[in-house]
């Protein structure tokens, strides 16, 4: 009973992603910004908020160019971690890959 009200909620649960904006600059050229999506199933709340904190409590994320982490749920950012000058960079002319 149990995995048959499990079947029928699941595609009513929200879904997840962690996105990981890296901010590459380059004297004289434009801010380039490369984005990492990691989605999660519907519903994988514990598995994307473990990975958020993973990907923020890391030491290689931290001495990495200007980076920015963000939570979402629905596309909308529930929670949001930034290393280095991100308001600075914010100001420039920023090219998106990724």
């Amino acid at each position: 009973m149990k995995k048959l009200l499990k079947k029928v909620i699941k595609p009513f649960l929200p879904s997840y992603e962690v996105v990981c904006t890296n901010y590459h600059i380059i004297p004289g050229q434009p801010v380039n910004g490369n984005h990492s999506k990691h989605k999660f199933e519907k519903g994988a709340k514990e598995e994307a908020r473990n990975f958020y904190v993973k990907v923020v409590n890391s030491d290689m994320t931290k001495t990495m160019a200007p980076v920015e982490v963000h939570l979402k749920r629905r596309g909308k950012t529930i929670e949001k971690s930034e290393f280095g000058p991100i308001h600075d960079l914010k100001k420039y002319k920023i090219v998106y890959k990724g």
